[in-house]
């Protein structure tokens, strides 16, 4: 259940506390932060065992994702360091063997994989207006097209369709084709709550980013976050 009335925990600002060195949360802290808001995110786990994330992928009994996790790696999908689809045994331990030799990397996080429409939500903190929040079709998609709806935050639920229908690829979100889109009530709540997030973090927030943000009927969970932030309290 998404948190109506946001406050920072003491655990989160501590989070947010040990990370303002980097410059930005470690995904796994990440999604623990949004987890603990009250936002979907997928069931995972960090480790450097390959049998533990074996036991993981047995237990799904469906294929999983697997990320480096590096206070070096930022930018993970530049150095390979995400592997979707690993169904067997030798392709996870081969892949976390080679993970684990990456730069700083000494952890892995297993994530099961959802399916879904991809859409980008995400807050920047202009210095002028605090807090604006971002909408678009998700993936690389919003990096080629930037096909997006902005609104200052705090975004209300009842902004969040005009939002999407302002986008010229409003159809790969609604559905089309005989295709279906996405739950808008589960969306429209997601998007308000996040926006309420972001105003929380703005003190040391610079940005924050969920890319792809995965919809269905049913749910809206948050396959990646990033979180970025700048020392100077604003």
């Amino acid at each position: 259940m998404l948190k109506n009335d946001m406050t920072l925990k003491k655990d989160d600002q501590d989070l947010i506390n040990a990370s303002l060195a980097r410059g930005w949360v470690l995904e796994p802290d990440a999604k623990m932060l949004l987890r603990s808001h009250g936002f979907d995110v997928p069931k995972g786990l960090v480790t450097d065992d390959s049998e533990t994330a074996l036991a993981f992928l047995e237990d799904r009994k469906a294929p999983v994702v697997i990320k480096a996790v590096s206070g070096k790696i930022l930018h993970k999908t530049e150095v390979n360091a995400v592997v979707t689809g690993i169904r067997d045994e030798s392709t996870l331990k081969a892949e976390m063997e080679r993970l684990l030799a990456l730069d700083g990397c000494k952890t892995v996080l297993v994530e099961e994989m959802a399916a879904g429409i991809e859409i980008f939500l995400g807050a920047k903190n202009d210095p002028q207006f605090g807090p604006v929040v971002i909408l678009g079709v998700g993936g690389t998609a919003v990096e080629i097209y930037n096909d997006t709806a902005i609104r200052m935050a705090p975004v209300t639920e009842n902004q969040v369709a005009p939002m999407v229908e302002s986008l010229k690829g409003r159809a790969l979100i609604k559905g089309f084709r005989g295709k279906p889109g996405v739950n808008m009530e589960t969306l429209a709540k997601t998007v308000a709550a996040f926006s309420r997030l972001a105003m929380v973090l703005e003190p040391n927030l610079h940005s924050i980013d969920l890319n792809p943000l995965i919809c269905t009927q049913t749910r809206c969970v948050a396959v990646d976050a990033r979180i970025m932030l700048q020392k100077d309290p604003c």
